[in-house]
């Protein structure tokens, strides 16, 4: 919070001084954020932003947290794929754009689809991460008693994964909002924050409180949900926070 203060009050005296000329005062930039939110167009570009940005995230964990179970529980399977996986990860999604509007268009499932394919990794990795590391003892103690191999995924594995899969979907919400925004500043058409945030760049003269007031909303989207997730995910799994805490 003092970090935040402190670089407001720093804009404040840059835009106040003169020292940007495409800056203006931070208290310009908050009044503008705060007028934009009784702005029913500006509403609507947030609406269809936060829609393709929950839907795209929705749809990455259910396909990456069963991707990741069973990577991480077949190391067969995880060996086949590794070479194709590892390929795909460091494209960046801004880079497919182009591909995937002439496939499928440029309304709102370029960006549910781009926002997909770049929240999976993270989702995908931790799953696979956390699977790795549970404890052999108690996977081999429930296996002495009889139980089978989902059994064990079940009862085990999965409770066991759960922190670093919800961390890896954490950290998915931000990879997620950045795409989102940056996919609809690219494409510059349609509604959207990112596509607020392009027309008041091109606008003559541009727009900077637009623009900025634009990036503060997005910036306190973004703070809200992984407040929120931090919250959610403290709570759930105290018992490995309280673990951890007593390991280190």
């Amino acid at each position: 919070m003092t970090g935040a203060l402190a670089f407001a009050a720093l804009v404040e005296i840059a835009g106040r001084a003169g020292l940007a000329e495409f800056l203006p005062p931070a208290s310009e930039i908050l009044q503008r954020a705060g007028a934009l939110l009784f702005d029913e167009g500006f509403r609507a570009h947030a609406g269809t932003s936060v829609l393709a940005w929950a839907i795209g995230l929705a749809v990455a964990a259910l396909v990456a947290v069963p991707l990741g179970v069973l990577f991480g529980s077949v190391p067969v399977i995880d060996a086949a794929t590794r070479a194709i996986v590892e390929f795909l990860r460091p494209i960046p999604s801004v880079a497919l754009i182009p591909l995937v509007a002439l496939l499928i268009g440029t309304g709102l499932q370029l960006r549910v689809t781009l926002v997909i394919y770049a929240a999976v990794w993270p989702i995908l990795y931790n799953t696979m991460y956390g699977l790795r590391g549970v404890d052999p003892v108690a996977r081999e103690s429930l296996r002495s008693y009889g139980f089978g191999r989902l059994s064990v995924l079940w009862w085990v594995s999965l409770p066991s994964a759960a922190p670093f899969i919800m961390t890896g979907f954490r950290l998915a919400t931000g990879v997620a909002l950045i795409l989102t925004v940056s996919t609809e500043i690219v494409a510059g058409r349609g509604e959207g924050i990112g596509v607020f945030i392009y027309f008041a760049g091109i606008a003559v003269p541009a727009r900077m409180d637009d623009i900025l007031a634009g990036v503060v909303w997005v910036g306190l989207f973004g703070v809200v949900v992984n407040a929120l997730l931090v919250a959610a995910e403290r709570r759930l799994f105290r018992w490995h926070h309280t673990r951890v805490g007593g390991g280190s």
